[in-house]
């Protein structure tokens, strides 16, 4: 099943880096980099030397086998719901410069991506893994469990961890969304774990979505 959601991930992760017609010399070259960093993670996992959670075994996995959780999705989607005592470290910062080029490419981004998804226009956290160096200095004993929203950018994380020489990393399979707060001691937040990574026009979709079914077992 872990190799499946891995495989699933994979495909999805690669269609959402797919070089647009659009995208400058810099941007390509930032969406090749993450490439590389990604596929280096998917490897890590295949070769054994991540292991693959899936979400019903996260919490045993956290309780019994003394995992760190390490959430690594950005902040307004952790404030929307995230385990209680887990360790939050973005991968992904909100890009804050407002020269004319920037807003031009947040101007696009938001009639591609953002508008649908909520997202934000996002940059690299640089410092992600001297951040994680801080919040978890043991880098031969600490068990890490990696976790996104869909299992995407915990590829990148992992990848990055390991070249960081942090060697008890494990992936959360699928992200957030492919889990349940049951499978977790305690969730904090507005939100069901598994929508927080939702945003945008999704999100009120996926609201009406959710009324249609409650008053369609009322009725």
């Amino acid at each position: 099943m872990a190799l499946i959601q891995l495989q699933s991930s994979i495909l999805k992760y690669n269609k959402q880096l797919q070089i647009p017609s659009f995208s400058t010399a810099s941007q390509r070259s930032t969406i090749l980099r993450i490439n590389a960093v990604s596929v280096n993670g998917q490897q890590l996992i295949q070769s054994g030397k991540v292991r693959p959670i899936l979400p019903k075994e996260a919490g045993t996995a956290i309780e019994t086998e003394g995992y760190i959780l390490l959430d690594i999705r950005p902040e307004w989607e952790r404030a929307k719901a995230s385990v209680s005592g887990s360790v939050h470290v973005p991968l992904f910062l909100k890009d804050m410069d407002n020269s004319p080029i920037t807003l031009l490419k947040k101007w696009v981004h938001f009639g591609y991506i953002g508008a649908w998804t909520g997202q934000n226009f996002t940059m690299i956290n640089d410092d992600f893994v001297k951040q994680v160096e801080q919040q978890i200095p043991d880098k031969d004993n600490a068990k890490v469990l990696v976790a996104c929203g869909e299992g995407l950018r915990s590829l990148m994380a992992i990848s990055k961890l390991h070249k960081g020489e942090y060697r008890n990393l494990a992936w959360l399979v699928g992200g957030f969304t492919r889990a349940s707060d049951s499978d977790f001691p305690a969730v904090e937040g507005p939100e069901k774990l598994q929508y927080a990574t939702i945003g945008g026009v999704s999100y009120y979709l996926l609201q009406l979505l959710v009324l249609l079914k409650v008053v369609g077992k009322e009725s």
